[in-house]
């Protein structure tokens, strides 16, 4: 046990292992099931998108706390799975596990968790816009397009972080 705790790697998929169980007890046994946490989520991205939408000149309307839609379309509801707390929890699990200074790990975390806020904003604008002009190509969109494209803006940021803040970069463990 004590050869696979020495190797950074397998202390890495251990601590990945150990923050996935304790997101699944505190998030889906506790926090999800609560609801206060989707709900604040959710309302905040449906403030954010209908300001976007807005500015680029679409008449908005929302309807109770999860729809949002462009005037004359059915709109939008967001599920609680389309919230993305659960990639944040991804990301942020990724980044803690992986060696990198703790000052690094304290600003970086955040701003990962913003960029994929305002990135499931956009999304959400999109899919509103979509349903406008093709509304046959936005399942199509939330299904494939969007998922793939916020996957890869996690991978993008865990690159990040592996090249440029990890300390096993800095011991030549990962090459560029």
């Amino acid at each position: 046990m004590k050869q696979v705790l020495s190797n950074p790697i397998s202390r890495f998929f251990l601590l990945f292992s150990a923050l996935f169980v304790l997101w699944y007890i505190i998030y889906d046994l506790w926090l999800h099931p609560i609801g206060a946490l989707d709900a604040k989520v959710i309302d905040t991205t449906i403030i954010f998108s209908s300001s976007v939408l807005e500015w680029l000149g679409y008449d908005v309307y929302t309807y109770g706390n999860r729809e949002i839609g462009i005037e004359g379309t059915s709109g939008l509801f967001i599920g609680d799975s389309c919230n993305a707390i659960t990639l944040m929890a991804l990301f942020s699990g990724f980044v803690i596990a992986f060696p990198g200074k703790i000052k690094n790990k304290l600003w970086f975390i955040p701003s990962g968790c913003l960029l994929l806020f305002f990135t499931n904003v956009l999304r959400i604008c999109a899919l509103a816009v979509i349903e406008v002009y093709s509304y046959s190509w936005m399942q199509f969109n939330h299904t494939y397009t969007f998922t793939i494209f916020i996957y890869g803006i996690i991978f993008l940021l865990w690159m990040l972080w592996v090249k440029k803040f990890s300390v096993l970069q800095l011991r030549g463990i990962i090459n560029e």
